[in-house]
Protein backbone atom coordinates (compact mmCIF):
# COMPACT_ATOMS: atom_id res chain seq x y z
CA UNK A 1 0.00 0.00 0.00
CA UNK A 2 1.80 3.13 -1.24
CA UNK A 3 -0.42 5.52 0.72
CA UNK A 4 0.03 3.73 4.05
CA UNK A 5 0.39 6.10 7.03
CA UNK A 6 3.56 6.14 9.07
CA UNK A 7 3.74 4.78 12.60
CA UNK A 8 4.55 8.31 13.74
CA UNK A 9 1.21 9.47 12.25
CA UNK A 10 -0.76 6.88 14.21
CA UNK A 11 1.19 7.06 17.52
CA UNK A 12 2.34 10.69 17.44
CA UNK A 13 4.20 10.89 20.77
CA UNK A 14 7.53 9.13 20.57
CA UNK A 15 10.77 9.30 22.50
CA UNK A 16 14.35 8.80 21.37
CA UNK A 17 16.22 5.74 22.68
CA UNK A 18 17.83 5.96 26.09
CA UNK A 19 21.43 7.16 26.01
CA UNK A 20 23.19 5.56 28.94
CA UNK A 21 26.56 7.23 28.46
CA UNK A 22 28.36 4.41 30.29
CA UNK A 23 27.89 0.73 29.65
CA UNK A 24 28.50 -0.41 33.22
CA UNK A 25 25.06 0.75 34.45
CA UNK A 26 23.36 -2.03 32.45
CA UNK A 27 23.90 -5.77 32.35
CA UNK A 28 22.38 -9.25 32.43
CA UNK A 29 23.25 -9.93 36.10
CA UNK A 30 21.95 -7.67 38.91
CA UNK A 31 24.62 -8.93 41.31
CA UNK A 32 27.34 -7.59 39.00
CA UNK A 33 25.61 -4.19 38.85
CA UNK A 34 25.66 -4.06 42.66
CA UNK A 35 29.35 -4.98 42.65
CA UNK A 36 30.07 -2.16 40.20
CA UNK A 37 28.24 0.36 42.39
CA UNK A 38 30.09 -0.82 45.49
CA UNK A 39 33.41 -0.46 43.68
CA UNK A 40 32.49 3.10 42.66
CA UNK A 41 31.54 4.31 46.15
CA UNK A 42 34.52 2.51 47.70
CA UNK A 43 37.02 4.35 45.47
CA UNK A 44 39.93 5.66 47.49
CA UNK A 45 39.85 9.25 46.30
CA UNK A 46 38.09 11.61 43.91
CA UNK A 47 40.46 10.83 41.04
CA UNK A 48 39.86 7.09 41.30
CA UNK A 49 36.10 7.59 41.57
CA UNK A 50 36.08 9.80 38.48
CA UNK A 51 38.10 7.28 36.50
CA UNK A 52 35.65 4.55 37.39
CA UNK A 53 32.58 6.69 36.75
CA UNK A 54 33.67 7.85 33.26
CA UNK A 55 32.30 11.42 33.11
CA UNK A 56 30.61 12.75 29.98
CA UNK A 57 29.31 16.13 28.87
CA UNK A 58 25.91 15.21 30.31
CA UNK A 59 27.02 13.64 33.61
CA UNK A 60 29.91 14.15 36.01
CA UNK A 61 30.35 13.31 39.67
CA UNK A 62 29.03 16.81 40.43
CA UNK A 63 25.90 16.79 38.25
CA UNK A 64 22.71 17.83 40.07
CA UNK A 65 19.72 15.85 38.80
CA UNK A 66 16.40 14.66 40.18
CA UNK A 67 15.16 11.15 40.75
CA UNK A 68 13.87 9.04 37.94
CA UNK A 69 10.07 8.89 38.31
CA UNK A 70 8.98 5.96 40.45
CA UNK A 71 12.51 5.20 41.70
CA UNK A 72 14.07 5.77 45.11
CA UNK A 73 17.72 6.45 44.28
CA UNK A 74 19.32 9.32 46.27
CA UNK A 75 19.81 12.68 44.58
CA UNK A 76 22.97 13.91 46.33
CA UNK A 77 26.07 14.53 44.23
CA UNK A 78 27.91 11.36 43.27
CA UNK A 79 31.17 12.94 44.38
CA UNK A 80 30.11 12.21 47.97
CA UNK A 81 27.70 9.31 47.39
CA UNK A 82 27.84 6.19 49.53
CA UNK A 83 25.40 3.72 50.90
CA UNK A 84 23.64 0.77 49.31
CA UNK A 85 23.25 0.26 45.59
CA UNK A 86 20.04 1.49 43.94
CA UNK A 87 17.95 -1.63 43.39
CA UNK A 88 18.39 -2.80 39.77
CA UNK A 89 15.23 -2.90 37.65
CA UNK A 90 14.31 -5.06 34.68
CA UNK A 91 14.54 -3.42 31.27
CA UNK A 92 14.57 -4.44 27.63
CA UNK A 93 17.93 -4.04 25.88
CA UNK A 94 17.53 -4.04 22.13
CA UNK A 95 14.66 -6.04 20.62
CA UNK A 96 14.52 -9.16 22.83
CA UNK A 97 17.21 -9.06 25.55
CA UNK A 98 15.74 -8.71 29.05
CA UNK A 99 18.51 -7.23 31.21
CA UNK A 100 18.92 -5.07 34.33
CA UNK A 101 19.59 -1.37 34.83
CA UNK A 102 20.70 0.79 37.76
CA UNK A 103 17.77 3.28 37.90
CA UNK A 104 19.83 6.23 39.12
CA UNK A 105 19.45 9.45 37.14
CA UNK A 106 22.94 10.56 38.19
CA UNK A 107 24.47 7.62 36.29
CA UNK A 108 22.62 7.95 32.96
CA UNK A 109 23.22 10.64 30.35
CA UNK A 110 19.68 10.66 28.90
CA UNK A 111 17.30 8.38 30.82
CA UNK A 112 14.12 9.85 29.22
CA UNK A 113 12.16 10.55 32.47
CA UNK A 114 8.98 11.05 30.44
CA UNK A 115 9.01 7.30 29.73
CA UNK A 116 9.56 6.36 33.38
CA UNK A 117 6.50 8.44 34.38
CA UNK A 118 4.19 6.24 32.32
CA UNK A 119 5.97 2.88 32.74
CA UNK A 120 3.42 1.01 34.84
CA UNK A 121 1.24 -2.13 34.69
CA UNK A 122 -1.08 -1.23 31.79
CA UNK A 123 1.66 0.28 29.63
CA UNK A 124 3.05 -1.27 26.48
CA UNK A 125 5.89 0.24 24.47
CA UNK A 126 6.13 -0.09 20.69
CA UNK A 127 9.80 0.08 19.74
CA UNK A 128 10.49 1.07 16.16
CA UNK A 129 13.62 -0.69 14.90
CA UNK A 130 15.91 0.90 12.37
CA UNK A 131 15.92 -0.75 8.93
CA UNK A 132 18.87 -2.90 7.90
CA UNK A 133 18.93 -3.62 4.14
CA UNK A 134 18.74 -7.29 3.11
CA UNK A 135 18.33 -8.48 6.72
CA UNK A 136 14.97 -9.94 7.81
CA UNK A 137 13.21 -9.07 11.02
CA UNK A 138 10.26 -7.15 12.46
CA UNK A 139 9.93 -3.39 12.05
CA UNK A 140 8.31 -3.02 15.48
CA UNK A 141 8.64 -5.01 18.70
CA UNK A 142 6.62 -4.42 21.86
CA UNK A 143 7.60 -4.52 25.49
CA UNK A 144 5.90 -4.32 28.86
CA UNK A 145 9.33 -3.50 30.34
CA UNK A 146 10.90 -0.10 29.88
CA UNK A 147 12.96 -0.45 26.66
CA UNK A 148 16.23 1.27 25.88
CA UNK A 149 15.16 1.48 22.22
CA UNK A 150 18.44 0.17 20.86
CA UNK A 151 18.41 -1.14 17.30
CA UNK A 152 21.71 -3.07 17.21
CA UNK A 153 22.44 -3.18 13.50
CA UNK A 154 20.52 -0.18 12.18
CA UNK A 155 19.99 3.48 12.86
CA UNK A 156 18.10 4.20 16.10
CA UNK A 157 14.33 4.15 15.91
CA UNK A 158 11.81 5.63 18.35
CA UNK A 159 9.90 4.42 21.40
CA UNK A 160 6.11 4.87 21.21
CA UNK A 161 4.23 4.32 24.50
CA UNK A 162 0.66 3.09 24.06
CA UNK A 163 -0.61 5.42 26.79
CA UNK A 164 0.34 9.01 27.53
CA UNK A 165 -0.50 8.92 31.24
CA UNK A 166 -0.01 6.45 34.11
CA UNK A 167 -2.75 3.90 34.69
CA UNK A 168 -3.51 3.42 31.01
CA UNK A 169 -4.93 6.91 30.63
CA UNK A 170 -5.15 8.79 27.32
CA UNK A 171 -4.01 6.53 24.49
CA UNK A 172 -1.06 7.76 22.45
CA UNK A 173 -3.04 7.70 19.22
CA UNK A 174 -3.88 10.43 16.76
CA UNK A 175 -7.09 12.10 18.00
CA UNK A 176 -10.10 10.81 16.10
CA UNK A 177 -8.31 7.74 14.73
CA UNK A 178 -10.16 5.12 16.78
CA UNK A 179 -13.51 6.69 15.93
CA UNK A 180 -12.77 6.62 12.21
CA UNK A 181 -11.66 2.97 12.42
CA UNK A 182 -14.82 2.03 14.34
CA UNK A 183 -17.03 3.67 11.68
CA UNK A 184 -15.20 2.19 8.70
CA UNK A 185 -14.95 -1.30 10.20
CA UNK A 186 -18.35 -1.31 11.95
CA UNK A 187 -16.93 -2.62 15.22
CA UNK A 188 -15.33 -1.16 18.36
CA UNK A 189 -11.65 -0.28 18.02
CA UNK A 190 -9.70 -0.22 21.27
CA UNK A 191 -6.16 1.15 21.71
CA UNK A 192 -4.66 -2.30 22.22
CA UNK A 193 -6.47 -3.54 19.07
CA UNK A 194 -4.69 -0.91 17.01
CA UNK A 195 -1.35 -1.72 18.66
CA UNK A 196 -1.89 -5.39 17.83
CA UNK A 197 -2.62 -4.46 14.20
CA UNK A 198 0.53 -2.32 14.10
CA UNK A 199 2.74 -5.13 15.40
CA UNK A 200 1.25 -7.55 12.85
CA UNK A 201 1.54 -5.30 9.77
CA UNK A 202 4.21 -2.60 10.28
CA UNK A 203 7.08 -2.65 7.81
CA UNK A 204 10.05 -0.55 6.80
CA UNK A 205 9.77 1.82 3.87
CA UNK A 206 11.83 4.70 2.46
CA UNK A 207 9.55 7.05 4.45
CA UNK A 208 10.14 5.23 7.72
CA UNK A 209 8.06 2.62 9.51
CA UNK A 210 4.65 2.45 7.82
CA UNK A 211 1.42 0.71 8.82
CA UNK A 212 -1.20 -0.26 6.22
CA UNK A 213 -4.73 0.26 7.56
CA UNK A 214 -7.38 -2.03 6.14
CA UNK A 215 -11.04 -1.13 5.66
CA UNK A 216 -12.00 -4.82 5.43
CA UNK A 217 -13.51 -6.01 8.75
CA UNK A 218 -12.46 -9.63 8.19
CA UNK A 219 -8.85 -8.64 7.47
CA UNK A 220 -8.88 -6.35 10.51
CA UNK A 221 -10.11 -9.14 12.77
CA UNK A 222 -7.44 -11.51 11.45
CA UNK A 223 -4.76 -8.88 11.96
CA UNK A 224 -5.82 -8.07 15.51
CA UNK A 225 -5.88 -11.76 16.41
CA UNK A 226 -2.38 -12.27 14.98
CA UNK A 227 -1.11 -9.09 16.60
CA UNK A 228 -2.43 -10.05 20.03
CA UNK A 229 -0.51 -13.31 19.83
CA UNK A 230 2.59 -11.36 18.81
CA UNK A 231 2.12 -9.00 21.77
CA UNK A 232 1.83 -12.00 24.07
CA UNK A 233 5.07 -13.44 22.70
CA UNK A 234 7.00 -10.15 22.63
CA UNK A 235 6.17 -9.60 26.30
CA UNK A 236 6.91 -13.24 27.31
CA UNK A 237 3.31 -13.62 28.43
CA UNK A 238 3.20 -10.24 30.17
CA UNK A 239 0.40 -9.06 27.88
CA UNK A 240 -2.51 -11.40 28.48
CA UNK A 241 -4.86 -10.82 25.56
CA UNK A 242 -6.89 -13.65 24.07
CA UNK A 243 -7.63 -15.46 27.33
CA UNK A 244 -3.96 -16.19 28.14
CA UNK A 245 -4.00 -14.55 31.58
CA UNK A 246 -0.73 -15.42 33.29
CA UNK A 247 0.18 -18.06 30.69
CA UNK A 248 3.82 -18.24 29.64
CA UNK A 249 4.80 -19.19 26.09
CA UNK A 250 5.51 -22.91 25.74
CA UNK A 251 6.27 -25.19 22.83
CA UNK A 252 4.08 -28.24 22.33
CA UNK A 253 5.12 -31.40 24.16
CA UNK A 254 8.01 -33.13 22.44
CA UNK A 255 9.20 -29.84 20.92
CA UNK A 256 10.20 -28.07 24.11
CA UNK A 257 13.91 -27.21 24.33
CA UNK A 258 15.92 -28.92 27.07
CA UNK A 259 19.53 -28.96 28.18
CA UNK A 260 20.96 -32.16 26.71
CA UNK A 261 24.58 -31.52 27.73
CA UNK A 262 25.31 -29.27 30.71
CA UNK A 263 26.99 -25.94 30.24
CA UNK A 264 30.40 -25.52 31.87
CA UNK A 265 30.27 -25.64 35.68
CA UNK A 266 33.13 -23.16 35.78
CA UNK A 267 33.83 -20.23 33.53
CA UNK A 268 31.76 -19.17 30.54
CA UNK A 269 31.26 -20.88 27.18
CA UNK A 270 33.39 -19.19 24.56
CA UNK A 271 31.44 -20.06 21.42
CA UNK A 272 27.89 -20.41 20.19
CA UNK A 273 26.86 -22.46 17.18
CA UNK A 274 24.06 -24.48 15.66
CA UNK A 275 23.81 -28.10 14.56
CA UNK A 276 21.11 -28.00 11.88
CA UNK A 277 20.90 -31.78 11.53
CA UNK A 278 20.08 -32.31 15.22
CA UNK A 279 18.40 -28.90 15.72
CA UNK A 280 20.78 -28.24 18.61
CA UNK A 281 22.15 -25.00 20.02
CA UNK A 282 25.81 -25.41 20.99
CA UNK A 283 27.27 -23.25 23.75
CA UNK A 284 30.83 -24.40 24.27
CA UNK A 285 30.43 -27.95 25.53
CA UNK A 286 26.77 -27.33 26.38
CA UNK A 287 23.95 -28.48 24.14
CA UNK A 288 20.27 -27.48 24.02
CA UNK A 289 17.70 -29.12 21.77
CA UNK A 290 15.38 -29.16 20.00
CA UNK A 291 15.95 -25.63 18.74
CA UNK A 292 14.02 -25.08 15.50
CA UNK A 293 15.88 -23.43 12.61
CA UNK A 294 13.44 -20.53 12.82
CA UNK A 295 14.57 -19.74 16.36
CA UNK A 296 18.28 -19.92 15.49
CA UNK A 297 17.82 -17.82 12.35
CA UNK A 298 15.54 -15.20 13.89
CA UNK A 299 16.88 -11.68 13.29
CA UNK A 300 15.78 -8.38 14.80
CA UNK A 301 17.42 -4.99 14.65
CA UNK A 302 19.92 -6.31 12.11
CA UNK A 303 21.39 -9.09 14.27
CA UNK A 304 20.75 -12.75 14.98
CA UNK A 305 18.94 -12.57 18.33
CA UNK A 306 20.43 -15.67 19.98
CA UNK A 307 24.00 -14.71 19.04
CA UNK A 308 23.57 -11.17 20.36
CA UNK A 309 22.03 -12.49 23.59
CA UNK A 310 24.96 -14.87 24.10
CA UNK A 311 27.57 -12.19 23.41
CA UNK A 312 26.01 -9.86 25.99
CA UNK A 313 26.54 -12.50 28.69
CA UNK A 314 29.91 -13.92 27.76
CA UNK A 315 31.74 -10.91 26.38
CA UNK A 316 32.38 -12.94 23.24
CA UNK A 317 32.03 -9.73 21.29
CA UNK A 318 30.25 -8.99 18.07
CA UNK A 319 31.00 -6.79 15.12
CA UNK A 320 32.42 -3.48 16.29
CA UNK A 321 32.44 -4.54 19.96
CA UNK A 322 35.47 -3.44 21.94
CA UNK A 323 36.50 -5.35 25.09
CA UNK A 324 36.15 -3.34 28.30
CA UNK A 325 39.19 -1.49 29.57
CA UNK A 326 41.02 -3.44 32.30
CA UNK A 327 40.26 -2.00 35.73
CA UNK A 328 37.05 -0.30 34.55
CA UNK A 329 33.66 -0.98 36.06
CA UNK A 330 32.54 -2.51 32.75
CA UNK A 331 35.34 -5.06 33.17
CA UNK A 332 33.55 -6.38 36.27
CA UNK A 333 31.60 -9.14 34.54
CA UNK A 334 30.07 -12.49 35.44
CA UNK A 335 32.66 -15.26 35.59
CA UNK A 336 30.31 -18.26 35.59
CA UNK A 337 27.15 -19.21 33.74
CA UNK A 338 24.09 -18.97 35.98
CA UNK A 339 21.06 -21.22 36.17
CA UNK A 340 18.92 -18.12 35.69
CA UNK A 341 20.53 -17.55 32.30
CA UNK A 342 19.75 -21.10 31.25
CA UNK A 343 16.10 -20.60 32.17
CA UNK A 344 16.01 -17.28 30.34
CA UNK A 345 17.64 -18.83 27.28
CA UNK A 346 15.11 -21.68 27.13
CA UNK A 347 12.30 -19.13 27.34
CA UNK A 348 13.86 -16.94 24.64
CA UNK A 349 14.28 -19.94 22.32
CA UNK A 350 10.60 -20.74 22.84
CA UNK A 351 9.52 -17.17 22.09
CA UNK A 352 11.65 -16.97 18.93
CA UNK A 353 10.48 -20.37 17.70
CA UNK A 354 6.83 -19.39 18.11
CA UNK A 355 7.44 -16.00 16.47
CA UNK A 356 9.14 -17.67 13.51
CA UNK A 357 6.11 -19.91 13.03
CA UNK A 358 3.93 -16.79 12.64
CA UNK A 359 6.04 -15.15 9.92
CA UNK A 360 4.05 -16.74 7.03
CA UNK A 361 0.78 -15.56 8.61
CA UNK A 362 2.16 -12.02 8.80
CA UNK A 363 3.19 -12.09 5.14
CA UNK A 364 -0.25 -13.36 4.09
CA UNK A 365 -1.95 -10.70 6.22
CA UNK A 366 0.04 -7.91 4.57
CA UNK A 367 -0.88 -9.28 1.14
CA UNK A 368 -4.57 -9.31 2.05
CA UNK A 369 -4.34 -5.78 3.40
CA UNK A 370 -2.59 -4.57 0.24
CA UNK A 371 -5.15 -6.22 -2.07
CA UNK A 372 -8.27 -5.03 -0.24
CA UNK A 373 -9.94 -1.71 0.64
CA UNK A 374 -7.69 0.54 2.67
CA UNK A 375 -7.64 3.64 4.83
CA UNK A 376 -4.75 5.61 3.44
CA UNK A 377 -2.86 8.65 4.62
CA UNK A 378 -4.90 10.86 2.27
CA UNK A 379 -8.15 9.83 3.95
CA UNK A 380 -6.63 10.48 7.37
CA UNK A 381 -5.53 13.93 6.24
CA UNK A 382 -8.96 14.70 4.81
CA UNK A 383 -10.54 13.71 8.14
CA UNK A 384 -8.19 16.04 10.03
CA UNK A 385 -6.52 13.16 11.86
CA UNK A 386 -3.12 13.58 10.21
CA UNK A 387 -1.04 15.46 11.08
CA UNK A 388 -1.81 15.13 14.78
CA UNK A 389 -1.95 18.33 16.86
CA UNK A 390 1.34 19.51 18.32
CA UNK A 391 0.11 18.73 21.84
CA UNK A 392 -0.40 15.06 20.87
CA UNK A 393 3.24 14.83 19.83
CA UNK A 394 4.49 15.97 23.23
CA UNK A 395 4.40 14.17 26.60
CA UNK A 396 1.31 14.80 28.70
CA UNK A 397 1.61 16.97 31.80
CA UNK A 398 1.43 15.02 35.05
CA UNK A 399 0.16 17.64 37.50
CA UNK A 400 -0.37 15.48 40.57
CA UNK A 401 2.92 13.61 40.66
CA UNK A 402 5.65 14.66 43.13
CA UNK A 403 9.22 13.81 42.25
CA UNK A 404 12.39 14.44 44.19
CA UNK A 405 14.65 17.00 42.56
CA UNK A 406 18.39 17.52 42.99
CA UNK A 407 19.75 17.38 46.55
CA UNK A 408 16.45 16.12 47.96
CA UNK A 409 14.32 19.06 46.81
CA UNK A 410 10.86 18.26 45.50
CA UNK A 411 9.57 19.23 42.10
CA UNK A 412 5.91 19.47 41.12
CA UNK A 413 5.32 18.45 37.53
Amino acid sequence: MQDAPRLSDLMPWSVAPLRLGRSWVRGPDPAVLRARWNALVAAEDATARERLFRPSRARTLHSAVGQLPGQAAPTGRLSRAGGPCPEPVRMLHGPFDRQWLLPDHRLIDAARPELWRVADGPQLFAVELGPVPQVPGPAVVCSALLPDGRSPGGRPGRIHPLYRRPGGGEPNLAPGLLGLLARRLDRPAEPVHLLAWIVATAHHSPDGCTVPLTADPAVWDAGVALGERLLWLHTHGGHSAGGRMGERPRMPGGRRPYVRAALPARGLPETIGYDADDEALLLGSGRISPVPPGAWGFHAGGVRVLEAWFEERTGAGGAGTEPPEPGSLAALRPTTWSQEWTSELLELITVLALLAELVPQGEELRRRAADGPAIGAAELRAAGIVPAPVAARRPASVLDHHEEGPEGQFALL
